[in-house]
């Protein structure tokens, strides 16, 4: 039998840390069923069988859950991350204790299915923008705890990340603007003590704040909430001066019409605070001998 990759060693401890509290939030210890009903020293064979299309996202994280619970669960996973999945495929197949495959399978399939979803709808988007110049990027809105998996299943869905946090980028939004003297005045005001060079974007409601930024040289704004005639009329102000991001009420009906005006990126919040699960199932049974070493089912 093939030795399978450690995969929870590969996790940072911070991620070590989460899969542990979701096993213990589950009570796996105390998953009477499985402890009443199954032998301790029965071995079982699992496949993640994808019940629908999309892309596959967070495959080691998944694996990870299992050899959280037993380092000796072997995995093989049978797709690169970001690959396309086809409903019937095989994503993964993991040999362990049976007890370990129960215990594990509801946590381990709610990680999977949830940022195999972001990327499935990022992937989506990101076809809807295509022929024109405008990149799909996430938000902070993202899972408590969960935002460094959530915005790597937007890259793995062909999206790009927007600020990772509240440190790496200056983003003056209408709340900052609001208590200031005017938006030029929040701009000059955060460019003068930005000593750490950070990236500094502000939001605008209006054409008229756009081109008060536009005079102190402002080096990326974000169009709030913009119609695409308003948004096509600030291309058209901006003469490529500052980078242009849309934001608000981004789906897949508008997404379309809000790259054709030409704004460079579009961020849509709903990638990660609205995502649909993708649909995953686990199919366990008894273990069979040499069962990883035979042919895999790959699907590229």
């Amino acid at each position: 039998m093939n030795h399978s990759i450690d995969y929870l060693a590969r996790m940072d401890e911070t991620t070590r840390n989460l899969i542990r509290m979701a096993l213990e939030e589950d009570h796996v210890s105390e998953d009477f069923t499985t402890l009443w009903s199954i032998p301790e020293e029965m071995e079982g064979q699992a496949r993640l069988l994808a019940k629908q299309s999309g892309v596959f996202c967070t495959g080691p994280l998944f694996a990870a859950v299992f050899q959280a619970l037993d380092p000796k669960t072997e995995v093989r996973l049978l797709v690169e991350e970001g690959a396309q999945l086809q409903a019937g495929d095989i994503a993964a197949e993991v040999v362990g204790s049976a007890r370990v495959l129960l215990e594990a399978e509801r946590t381990a399939l709610n990680l999977v299915s949830h940022f195999s979803g972001i990327a499935t709808l990022t992937s989506q988007f990101v076809e809807a923008v295509q022929g024109t110049r405008a990149r799909i990027c996430d938000t902070r809105k993202t899972t408590p705890l969960w935002r460094k998996w959530d915005k790597y299943a937007v890259v793995h869905g062909g999206g790009e990340n927007h600020r990772m946090d509240l440190s790496d980028q200056i983003l003056l939004k209408d709340n900052h603007i609001r208590l200031s003297p005017t938006i030029s005045a929040a701009y000059l005001s955060v460019k003068e003590k930005n000593l750490k060079s950070l990236p500094i974007e502000v939001e605008v409601d209006t054409l008229d704040q756009l081109e008060e930024l536009l005079e102190v040289g402002v080096e990326r704004v974000l169009l709030d909430n913009m119609s695409p005639e308003t948004l096509r009329k600030a291309v058209a102000i901006s003469a490529g001066r500052t980078v242009l991001e849309a934001s608000g009420g981004v789906n897949l009906d508008t997404v379309g019409a809000i790259a054709e005006t030409g704004v460079d990126f579009i961020s849509v919040g709903a990638l990660t605070h609205s995502v649909t699960g993708f649909d995953f199932s686990l199919e366990i049974e008894m273990d069979c001998d040499d069962h990883l070493d035979k042919p895999n089912h790959r699907v590229m």
